[in-house]
This record gives C-alpha cells, structure tokens and sequence, in this order.
C-alpha cells in the first residue's frame, strides 16, 4: 500500500505532507495489535546470519532507521514490524519547538535525496518521555532496539547547551536502549561548533554523568553523531575525544551543506535553499569515514555508518569496512514499506556468499 501510495499519490504532494501522509500508512499498518502481529511476523530479520551484537545489546539485524523519521516516537513498534532491527528517534530537544518555517523538505529524485531544513521539530523531551514509557510497558512482536537522539533546542544560548542537553537525558535515559548526542545538524544555528573537540568534551561528560545518574546499575551507550562535512583530521579529532572519555562509539554521518555534483537542475536546486542534503550524494565520503574512524576507535568502540544507504550491496560495504551496524533515512523514504525487510534477506545471501556466519564476522573484513 505505501509503495503504490509513494508512486501514484505522494511524489505529486510536497514533500513534508506527503512524509506525513506515508507515516500515517506505516502507522496504521505495523501499530494495530492484529494487523501489527501479522506485518512482524513476515517482515521482522529473523535470519540467524543477520543476528548483530553491539553497544552490549542483541539486534534482530544490523539496518536500523537513521532520527529524523520518526521525531516523537509515534510509530516506534510499527517501524520494527516492518524489518528495522533498531529505530532512533528525534532529534528530541529539552524543549518542544516548531522547527524551521514551511516549505523545509524537498526531494532531488534525480539524485535519490532529500534536503531538509526541518530545525528539529518535535514535542520536546516531556512530552516524548511518557510515550517512550507507555512503549516499554507493551513490548511486542517486531519491538526493535530503541535508540534516542538528543539536540539543542533552538532558544536556548550556546553557553547553556550542557544543561539543555542534560535535562534530555535525564528525562529520556531512562527508556534508551542507546542515547546518541547529535552536534551536526546545520539546521540549528551554532549546532555544529559544538563538534570542536573542546567545546564536545565538557558536554559529553556531563550527559554521561546524567545517564548513569538516572538509569543505576544500567548502563545506558552513549555515542555522538558527526556530519559527513568534517575535515579528515576533525574526525580523527572525534575519534581520539571518543577514546578518551570512553564513548560506546561514532554515529557517522548526518546530512552535508554541500551541493557539488547533483544532477538535479540547478535551478531546482537553488529553489530548495538551505538545508542538509541526505541520500545517495553522501555515499562515498561517508563510507571513506567509516573507515576512517574504524582504524582509529578502540576495538570495543562502535562504528553506525549511515548517509547514502540504498540497498544491501552499499549496507554491506559498509560493514564490510568497519561499521557494526548501519542506518537508513532517505533509502526508506524512496524504497517504500518492502525495503527494510528487502535489504536484510538481500544482506543475508550477500555474507553467506562470501562464507560470513554473522555480520559481526564481516565487520571490518576489508581493513
């Protein structure tokens, strides 16, 4: 129903709308208790190759979906149905906010990506809360691993980002199976000069201290989400601060500001404006830092490579590299209510063929 919905109905609707209306589909089809059980039980990674531990955790297979789809943690369970080993939701903030002005999504379907502006829009860290807690309290069929992304909200001063960032995790902690600490959206004003080693330390040290303040005995992975923009050594910038403080690892990475070698009319291009490009463009460059941060993280550290994921043969370079679980935005958006399950059977031959038991045998095979 979404992948015919996607081609006669929403390519025609503008983008944030027809995200809307796609979600909505999604929504009804995985969330309803009889409708879900039967959408899980032919969709939800079931194959023993694809099983993956990392961050200390069991995932049903490596392909989880990327924050941004899913921002207040509507369609968590109806999302795993649907094949997605992990959902991350968010970007959520210590306060709710509107985000950027309409129109802020628009799709380059020449070059399967999107450009979003979107300013992390969301309910905010009090509102998400209890619906993470109505979520644990109904564990299911399909019920993915649960990760949350954390930002800054907008009107809060860069001097007062620890706090913000603070009080999201000790509000959402809790209900983590994993918290990412997203500094590089460019949709945030100042957002990404907090990825400067120094300015990151203090407040990466202070939402660890939260977490292990809220959860007790658990220990909840902290990781924190770097854009494809970074120059080679501020990711090995990232990588040493990571090491230092024990960070459970990298997620890499988040959409580009740059608009080099679309196929996409420049005209098109020049009408969506500013915003972070997600989709196919970033493939090599966020494959190369994969590799990057793999040779440079301690062993133990994990690799979530995501940016320009469109099928199982990139989802397996990317493993293949060194990332021991990757994320998908865009490559859902275009793939449509098949995909997820799709690339994880397709996954799954891909490593037999190379003789592969697990994926976690592949991670790194090519270093």
């Amino acid at each position: 129903m979404y992948d015919a919905l996607m081609r006669h109905v929403l390519r025609h609707v503008p983008s944030e709308p027809a995200h809307r209306m796609g979600f909505g589909v999604v929504r009804a089809l995985g969330g309803a208790p009889v409708v879900g059980d039967r959408v899980a039980g032919r969709f939800v990674a079931d194959d023993p190759v694809l099983r993956t531990r990392a961050l200390g955790l069991e995932f049903a297979g490596p392909l989880g979906l990327a924050a941004g789809f899913d921002k207040d943690a509507e369609g968590v369970l109806a999302l795993g149905r649907l094949g997605f080993g992990a959902v991350e939701i968010g970007t959520v903030t210590g306060r709710a906010q509107p985000g950027n002005p309409r129109p802020r999504l628009f799709r380059f379907v020449d070059d399967g990506a999107l450009v979003n502006r979107m300013g992390f829009n969301n309910s905010g860290a009090g509102a998400v809360a209890p619906r993470l807690a109505a979520l644990r309290a109904r564990p299911g069929a399909g019920m993915p691993v649960l990760g949350v992304n954390i930002g800054k909200s907008k009107a809060v001063p860069a001097d007062d980002a620890v706090s913000d960032y603070r009080a999201s995790a000790a509000a959402l902690g809790p209900y983590a199976d994993y918290v990412v600490v997203n500094v590089s959206s460019p949709n945030t004003p100042g957002l990404r000069d907090l990825q400067q080693a120094d300015v990151l330390e203090p407040l990466l040290v202070a939402v660890r201290e939260e977490l292990d303040r809220v959860t007790g005995d658990r220990r909840v992975p902290l990781l924190v989400k770097i854009t494809v923009d970074l120059a080679p050594e501020d990711v090995d910038a990232v990588a040493d601060l990571a090491r230092r403080l024990h960070l459970d690892g990298v997620v890499a990475t988040n959409t580009t500001v740059s608009r080099d070698g679309l196929r996409t009319p420049d005209d098109v291009v020049a009408a969506a404006g500013a915003g972070g490009l997600s989709g196919r463009p970033l493939t090599e460059r966020a494959r190369a830092v994969v590799g990057q941060l793999r040779t440079r993280l301690d062993d133990d550290q994990v690799v979530v490579s995501v940016g320009g994921i469109e099928d199982a043969a990139e989802a397996y370079r990317r493993i293949r590299a060194g990332a021991a679980l990757v994320q998908a935005y865009t490559g859902f958006v275009y793939g449509g209510l098949l995909w997820p399950a799709r690339l994880h059977r397709e996954l799954a031959a891909l490593l037999r063929a190379d003789g592969f038991t697990s994926v976690d045998d592949a991670v790194g095979a090519d270093l």
